[in-house]
């Protein structure tokens, strides 16, 4: 059973939700998406001088300290508007990661500026269509005073726009040692890096990495060479949660907007709505949703209870037993009603509901975008299976 809100969850909820209704509405995305912009850097400032990018880091590194359910609150209500900024890949998979790897200094140097705004992450992970966290091919090879990168990574999410980017390779900590995942954090400016852009459906900045000219000092490695492939684990399952969360939110907002088209659209003297057939489809979408609600919820407190009462992200890599299954669960759940929801609304809107001019394109095309990242919910499907001994 998940646990109810705090008098201050449900603030920042409300607070989440009003600004991103007022500030960012799904109208802000088309402007986004005709400007060539991935995303707007003024809100991405006042989204930082909300807290909401602070959600999740210390306080002791100038966050608030609220936690995971905190944050997924944050990026379920950005979620409602299709809100493009790098909340996800900073707040969530670069807390994470930076908190679950970094050293002292790192975190010192790192998590108190992506709670101010300053800077950006982006996690390159996968090398070919598919999300394969266990296929990662991209090599660090020793050179002195630091590291030589040799691979490239495709649909890397903020890509094309992060001020910095968390590398997974491969690398050994001796030359005769073996080769283990290791995550480098390198600086977006990084001599030899190639950026390309992709246009994606969603518009948004994902992009494909070439590194095969990039070079690294020491104090790019996060953890220690060749031991991050547990951490890393459980990076993904945190950005996982997160994700679902922000997917959960446009999957609400999107049932909402499809129900009062069904109140105010009228056929044959009578609202849409009153015909049978459309109430059972809208009562599906429903209860998929509470169920999704009660997955994510789950797994945010599981994240929660795993870093303990401060919510570190620094238990990534010693997560609870339920944390990894929970994360599928959630995923897949929020993945399938994302999926149904999305084509219910354009169908339920009829021809318009396929033309640029009403929202309920976006948010299919944003879903379809969302249901890959990360897994899809098949691949969840047979994650969990494994998890539990099939």
């Amino acid at each position: 059973m998940t646990r109810p809100l705090t008098d201050d969850q449900r603030l920042l909820q409300d607070s989440a939700r009003e600004f991103f209704a007022e500030r960012a509405p799904v109208k802000a995305l088309r402007a986004d998406r005709d400007a060539g912009r991935p995303f707007d850097p003024t809100l991405w400032k006042e989204i930082a001088a909300l807290g909401f990018a602070g959600a999740a880091v210390p306080e002791a590194y100038g966050g608030s300290g609220m936690g995971w359910r905190a944050l997924g609150l944050v990026l379920e209500a950005a979620g409602r508007t299709l809100v493009a900024s790098p909340l996800l890949q900073s707040a969530l998979v670069g807390v994470a990661a930076i908190d679950a790897l970094g050293s002292d200094a790192q975190r010192a140097a790192w998590l108190p500026a992506i709670a101010a705004g300053e800077m950006t992450t982006a996690l390159a992970l996968d090398e070919g269509a598919h999300h394969a966290p266990s296929r990662i091919a991209m090599r660090a090879v020793r050179e002195p005073g630091g590291w030589r990168l040799e691979g490239q990574k495709r649909f890397v999410p903020d890509g094309a726009t992060a001020s910095h980017l968390l590398i997974a390779a491969l690398a050994a900590p001796t030359p005769d040692a073996p080769e283990g995942l290791t995550l480098f954090c390198v600086a977006g400016s990084a001599d030899g890096l190639v950026r390309r852009p992709l246009a994606m459906a969603d518009s948004r900045g994902m992009a494909e990495l070439d590194l095969t000219a990039v070079r690294v000092t020491d104090g790019a490695v996060l953890g220690s060479v060749g031991e991050g492939a547990s951490a890393l684990e459980g990076v993904l399952d945190t950005a996982r949660i997160g994700l679902a969360a922000e997917m959960l939110g446009a999957a609400d907002a999107l049932f909402a907007l499809t129900l009062d088209h069904l109140k105010t659209r009228r056929q044959f003297g009578q609202p849409i709505g009153a015909f049978q057939s459309l109430q059972h489809r809208a009562a599906r979408m429903f209860v998929d949703l509470e169920l999704t609600r009660s997955c994510v919820l789950a797994a945010l407190d599981a994240l929660d209870d795993a870093a303990g009462s401060g919510g570190s992200a620094r238990s990534a890599a010693a997560q609870g037993a339920s944390v990894p299954s929970l994360a599928s669960l959630a995923k897949a759940r929020a993945g399938d009603t994302l999926h149904l929801v999305s084509n219910e609304a354009v169908q339920l809107h009829g021809g318009v509901g396929m033309t640029d001019a009403y929202d309920a394109g976006l948010y299919l095309k944003r879903a379809r975008v969302l249901e890959t990242l990360y897994g899809t919910a098949g691949w969840h499907r047979d994650r969990s299976a494994r998890l539990d001994g099939y």
